[in-house]
Order: structure tokens, then sequence, then C-alpha cells
């Protein structure tokens, strides 16, 4: 018995001792690692790296761009079957302990005395998981270890476990860029958190263990594997019940990888944003957490888009058929090989025969027999792989060409058939004005193995199409802030990065003609009865030869007035117009408009488009137009923000039109913001006569294919340079201003005008754009007033006097009763010079 106290209380000395030991340890430890530790409080308003992130007005996503995918989430977000799969998974005992679980720690001993110091799994808590991640490194060590358990103890005293847990889930790596679970949940299912499933959220909280091991994109099998325990752990510790856990346990595997998709679709207005923020925040802007909103309309730039694709498409159509982007696969294959290794691609096929096997089973169920479809089928999905769409046009490989029909496969072994009617268009493109005859046949075109493109047409049949020819551009802004509401730089940004809105500076053409007339109208010396001749003019350059300058139509109408010239883009006309308001006095009034004097020709050829502009130069320029006369400045940049879009950090301040603000005005409030007021660059009585004008331009002259939108509150211009290289049409009521361009990029001629190959993309745009709207038309100043001429002579007609026609003018600059000729000798020289004077009859 005396021996049994002794081993007793032996024991409980040694006990006593140990714990005393252990204790000293613990105390030593703090003291010794304590002054090199990092500040835990610096967690509580830690900020985590976060993409940049680029969005419409309205709060859509339109561009992302960064190396961590991240979303973080409050607490309060979190479904709590997520919060329970990962505690059962990481950390059962989160919510009870202090920091550190002693079990897990003494597994974690155990591993450090066999492998002689190194730590292997680490028995670590979601705290001490928290600490290593946001304030140590990575590597396995003990002192890593020893600091990381007084970081937990430290971060028990200081946060609460909602917000450690918060921590947690929003910083972990979990494979394919995505750190948190947010992200993860989209990267591997396209879905918010709250809309997984449960098995789903298993699958999320396998990752952190080990997010290349466990990926279900990578291991598929091992990944069921432990979801399936995840989900066992839950039924143990009473998270679900058995019925719950059985129904988990047999759900599929149905990751797959998903980039971050784009509610709009505007990669050209992304990629300005892009570069505007690494102007402003240099490398910081990938990882700051910045979001940019844009002026970008959702609604308008959908629209935008489809309107420019489809309008390049059906030009392309009216051009021909160039031929298979690829004719032999199968040594393109080859060749790609030697380039870049495409073992990825292979050892992906090689694990996923069911996607050669749907191949076989469309061709089945197309009732076709290929003869060696099996043997070609692995190449060709791999072609079909790495080659990207390009807007509305997939790639596909020719199967078979059998008469008036043609078998294609699309990516993942997809069989499909063209009939005639979408092939019948393809004849052989022999130059921009002319074609082949139209085939025959579907061998004709293409043949087995040949790379084509194809789409799904307005009755949703599929169709052989190709890559455009010819690129383009659409611009659109609010007139009366600059606000560029939607942007489309060109076909498709995978197949261009060149934004041909903001990039390409080219002819305008017959659009510019209108501020040329307007400078004449504000000028007071010729109003839109004004009497031009439309004639022969010879100009000395001062080169070698004579400018011969011609209309398009290469006839001569004599005398014409301002009206029907501007609707009917008189060449000679508007050089004649020039010629008597001088060009410097018109260039310094131009500059109002936007346009540098640097860019403007010291020439006549000015009058005629010769200026290169870009897309959004002469959008902006129409902009002031539409507006009644104020100089507003094209932007895309709304605000900045950080974080939660609580932290603004710039916020747009534009100038903007005001009609009814008073002269000297300078800014003007609108809803709860004050903005300044836009300069008066053009006198109002004088736009709103040339907006007038363009009316006529729509009803009667070279735009009359908007007649089709059926609307009286559009104007606008069609454009065409020389040789057919540039086509425009420029258009706008009171609330939108659109601009299309259609051109090459090598500067080869398009052979088609405006009005054939720009105008149907407006009227495409603005028929969507307007759909619903109410008219809006500028308001008519008092200075404006109407009077009857003469439409032979442009005389004013008296009271009484009979006939005539009613003409808009400005109240200071009303016509002559009388008519005013030019001598005979004047009218001799300037038609066989162009001496610079105008022939007029006023």
């Amino acid at each position: 018995m005396k021996l049994f106290r002794t081993l007793i209380s032996s024991l409980f000395w040694l006990l006593v001792a140990l714990i005393g030991a252990t204790s000293l340890a613990v105390v030593g430890a703090a003291l010794y690692f304590a002054p090199g530790l990092p500040d835990v409080r610096q967690l509580q308003n830690f900020e985590l790296q976060t993409p940049l992130r680029i969005f419409t007005r309205d709060g859509k996503l339109i561009g992302e761009f960064g190396e961590e995918r991240r979303m973080p989430v409050d607490f309060e977000e979190i479904p709590q079957e997520t919060i329970n799969a990962l505690i059962a998974a990481e950390d059962a005992n989160f919510f009870d302990h202090a920091g550190v679980d002693p079990r897990g720690l003494a597994r974690a001993a155990l591993e450090l005395a066999a492998s002689g110091g190194d730590i292997q799994t680490g028995g670590s808590t979601i705290t001490m998981q928290v600490a290593r991640n946001y304030l140590l490194t990575l590597d396995r060590t003990f002192t890593r270890k020893i600091r990381e358990i007084l970081l937990a103890l430290q971060m028990e005293q200081i946060l609460s476990k909602e917000e450690i847990f918060e921590l947690y889930v929003n910083k972990i790596f979990l494979g394919n860029r995505a750190y948190g679970i947010a992200a993860a949940a989209e990267t591997y299912y396209d879905k918010p958190l709250a809309e997984l499933s449960l098995a789903q959220q298993a699958m999320i909280a396998g990752l952190p263990k080990a997010p290349s091991s466990f990926n279900p994109l990578a291991n598929s099998e091992r990944s069921l594997i432990r979801r399936n325990w995840i989900l066992f752990r839950m039924r143990e510790l009473g998270f679900i019940d058995e019925a719950t856990y059985t129904q988990a346990v047999q759900e599929p595997v149905t990751a797959r990888r998903h980039i971050t998709q784009a509610e709009v679709e505007a990669a050209y207005v992304s990629e300005m944003a892009r570069q505007f923020a690494i102007e402003e925040f240099g490398d910081e802007a990938y990882t700051g957490g910045y979001r940019i909103h844009t002026t970008l309309d959702s609604e308008l730039q959908p629209h935008a888009r489809r309107a420019l694709a489809r309008g390049l498409l059906a030009y392309d159509r009216r051009h021909g058929w160039r031929g298979p982007e690829q004719r032999d696969i199968a040594a393109s294959l080859v060749e790609a090989q030697e380039r870049t290794s495409s073992q990825g691609l292979e050892e992906e096929l090689a694990e996923s025969p069911e996607i050669i096997e749907t191949a076989r089973q469309a061709a089945e169920r197309s009732q076709t027999e290929v003869e060696g479809i099996d043997g070609d089928v692995s190449n060709w999905l791999q072609v079909l792989e790495r080659t990207p769409n390009y807007g509305l046009l997939q790639p596909a490989i020719v199967v078979a060409s059998e008469g008036r029909e043609m078998q294609v496969m699309l990516r993942g072994g997809e069989l499909q058939t063209l009939d005639w009617s979408g092939l019948s268009w393809a004849r052989e493109y022999l130059s921009p004005r002319s074609r082949g005859g139209e085939p025959g046949s579907a061998a004709e075109i293409a043949s087995r193995g040949d790379l084509v493109r194809v789409m799904r047409d307005e009755e949703d049949q599929w169709r052989l199409s190709q890559r455009p020819d010819a690129e383009g551009s659409v611009v659109v802004q609010d007139p009366r802030t600059g606000a560029i509401l939607a942007l489309q730089g060109g076909f498709d940004f995978n197949a261009s990065k060149f934004n041909r809105a903001v990039q390409a500076q080219r002819q305008s053409g017959s659009i510019f003609k209108p501020f040329i007339y307007l400078a004449a109208l504000e000028d007071g010396e010729m109003n839109a009865a004004t009497v031009i001749n439309d004639a022969p003019v010879v100009v000395d350059d001062g080169s070698d030869s004579l400018w011969r300058p011609v209309n398009s139509s290469r006839d001569f109408l004599g005398p014409t007035r301002l009206r029907p010239a501007l609707a009917r883009s008189r060449n000679l006309v508007t050089i004649r117009v020039l010629q008597n308001m001088g060009l410097n006095h018109t260039i310094e009034y131009l500059q109002g408009f936007g346009f540098a004097s640097s860019r403007l020709p010291r020439g006549l050829s000015l009058a005629l488009g010769s200026a290169s502009l870009t897309p959004l130069e002469m959008t902006n320029a129409y902009a002031v137009l539409a507006n009644g006369g104020f100089q507003v400045t094209p932007w895309f940049i709304e605000r900045v923000t950080r974080g939660d879009d609580t932290q603004v950090v710039n916020e747009a301040t534009p100038k903007v039109a005001c009609p009814q603000c008073s002269e000297g005005q300078e800014r003007v409030t609108i809803g709860d913001r004050d903005y300044p007021v836009a300069p008066r660059v053009a006198d109002a009585a004088a736009v709103y006569i040339l907006t007038d004008m363009l009316r006529d331009v729509v009803e009667v002259g070279t735009g009359r294919g908007a007649l089709s939108l059926g609307r009286e509150d559009i104007v606008g211009k069609t454009g065409t340079t020389n040789s057919q290289r540039d086509a425009w049409f420029a258009g706008f009521n009171s609330d939108l201003v659109a601009t299309v361009w259609v051109g090459k990029d090598n500067n080869d001629s398009i052979a088609e005008y405006g009005a054939n190959a720009a105008l149907p993309v407006w009227v495409d745009f603005m028929g969507n754009a307007l759909e619903g709207r109410p008219p809006a038309t500028l308001e008519r100043p008092e200075t404006v007033v109407t009077a009857r001429v003469d439409p032979d002579s442009g005389r004013r007609l008296q009271d009484g006097e009979p006939g005539g026609m009613v003409e808009l003018f400005h109240s200071d600059h009303l016509p002559s009763y009388q008519t005013r000729r030019v001598s005979r000798e004047l009218e001799e020289a300037s038609g066989s010079q162009g001496s610079g004077t105008v022939e007029s009859i006023f």
C-alpha cells in the first residue's frame, strides 16, 4: 500500500514537473519569438489581392485582369453547408478551441521526431493556417510552427471566430487561379456559392489540403474520394443525416474549367480601361482591388457589337469565297506540334475517350457513314480545340462534301450538315469588284479535312462563313455629356486587338462636309438657299499636275442650292463653299469640334474629307451637332473604386451641354451632382438649320436607307473616300450619336460606298437602340425663321408672289429679294482656274 502511494505521488509530481516544464517552454518560446512576430492587429484591416475588374455603368462585368482570381465574401454570405464542409475537412473543433488543437500538435510532434526536424502535416488549425497564409512564410520548419502557434493564440484574443473564418476562406488557394471559395465556385461550377449543391460544396472543401492532387479537373478519381470522405465526416459530426449523405455521395463529378465570363462583351473598351489603370496605378492595378465603372450602356453595347459583325459578314458574302482557312489539317497539326507542344491536349483527349465516342455517336445519329472518321477524329479534335471562335464564327472541319450538302465537325465531335441554302453564296472571290460563277456542288467549295468557319443564321440554321476581309468600328456617344455608350473596335477582339475606333486614322470623306457647310451658315455669307455652281474646278496645288476634282457621279448639275448639294453630296459645290470661306478661317472654326488644326490639310481637299481622323473623333464632332453646338469631350471612365465599391478613387466630372443655361453660366446641377458647362462653339440657329439639311440626306439623298427605321428624328451623312477605301455613316438624334466605319486595314479598296457598307450597320444598330424611345429632336431656336424662296435662284419671294418653297434661315441672315449675279469674266475665271472665287446667285 505504501509503495502504491509512493508511486502515485511520484507520478503526480512528474506530471506537475512536465506541466511546469511545458509551461516554461511555452513562456520561454513566447519570450524568445515574441519580438520578431508580426502584429496580428494588421489582420483587422488586411487588404487581399483582388484582380482589376471592369464594369458597364449599370454594374455588368465586361473584363477582369490579374493572376489571382478572387471574389471576397463576408461571413454572413457563406452558406452554412459550406462552413460545415470546411470545418469537417480542416478543423472539426474550430469553434471550440483557443487557436490550437493539442491532438493535432501531438501528431505533428511525432512526425517531427521521426523526420529529424521537418514538419510534414503540421496539425494546423484553421486559425494557424490563417496565421501562416497572411503573416508567415510557407516553409515547413520547427521555428515557423512555433511562430504559427503563438500567432494563432494571439489572433483568438483579438479576432472573433467569424472574422478568422472569413479571412481563411478568402485567402486559400484552390487551384486554377482561384483564391477563395467564391472564386472557386465560379471557376469549377460557374455558379455563385449559394447555388452549389452539397456535393459541390464538399468538393471545394477538399481542395485546401492539396489543390493540385485533389483538383477535380486534374484527378477526378482522387477528388471524388476526398469529397466523399468529407461528406462522411459531415455525417459523423452531425451536420447532415444519412439520407442527405447517401444522395450527395451518388452525385457525379460535375466540375469543369470555367474562365471568367463577361456579362457584356466589350473587350475593346475593357482593354482601354486596363491601359488606363496601368497608367494610373502601375502594376498594383492587377492586385489592388480596383473596380473601373465605365460609361458603357449594357443594352447598347451588344447591339453595336452584333450590328457590326452582321454588317461585315454580309459585306463579305457579297464579295465571294476565299477558300478554306486551312486545307491540309494533318500537315498543319504536325507543323503546330513542332512550334508548340500539344502534350497537354493529347493527354486530355487520351484521358477523355468520351469525346471521341461523342463524335462516333454523332456520326451514327446523322445516319452518315464517313469512311475513316475514327482515324482522323483525334487529330481533328486537337485542331478544333486550339482554334478560337471569332465572334459568331465557329471553327469546323469538313467531314464530307457530296452533292449540294456539306457535313462538318464542330468542337467536341458534334456533326452538322450544311444544306445548299448555306453554301450557294460561296462564289469564288476574284477581286474586290468581281466574283466567279455560282458553285455547282459542295465539293467545289471545300473538301474533306479542310478547316472552315460556320455560323448560325437568323433562322438558327447552320451556314458556311469566313472571317471578313474588311474591318470596321462602331462608336456611340451621349451628345449631351460626351460619354461613350458603346464601342466596338473591330469584328472580334480575339481576331485582332487593334482598336480601330480609337487608333485607326482614316480619311473621313463626305461625312466631313457638314462642318464646312456649318462654317458657311454661321458666317452668314451663305444660307441653305444659296446657289453655288456645280461645275468643274481646276486647282494648281503646287505639284507638277493640276488637281481636277469631280463628283462621284462624274456629272455636273450647274447652279445648285446648298440644301440639295449636301443631300446629294456634291463635291464641287463643297469645294467652292470652302473657297469662299477661306482655309485659315475655316480651320480655326473647325477646332471647336475637336479637330486638331495640325491634322487638317491646308488645301481645298479638306472640303472632301481628306483629313485622316479616328471614328471616335468623327463621332465626337457629330455630338456637337446633336447637342446644339456645345463642345463636349469623349470619355469612358465614370468612376474608379476599391474594395467593396465604397472607396471612390476618382470620379469623372465632364463638361455637359446645357442649352437652357444662361450666357456665362459655368456650372449646372444634374441629379445630385454639379457639372461644368461645356463651351458653345457653334451658333444654335446654324446647327438647327444644318440638322434640318441633314434630314434631306435621309429623305432624298445618299442616306435613304435610314428611312427603313420609320423615324423622323434621325439625320446623318454618308461618306466614301477615293477608290472606295473607306465607307462611313455618321448620324444622330438628340439622344444618341453613332458613327460606323468600314474599310480594310491595309487600305485596299472595299469596292463599296458608305450607303452600301456602313449605313446598313448604322440602321441595324439604331433600329435596336431607339426601339421604344420617343422622338428626340433639337428645340428650334427663336432666331430661326422661315421664308419662301425661289428654288432656282434662291432669292426671297415677296408676299403675294406665287410659287416658291419654304426654307429655314437665321433671322439676321435672310436672303435678298433681288438676284445678284457675278460677271461673265469672273464666272469664267472661277469655273476654269479654280481661283478661289465662288460662283453664286444670291
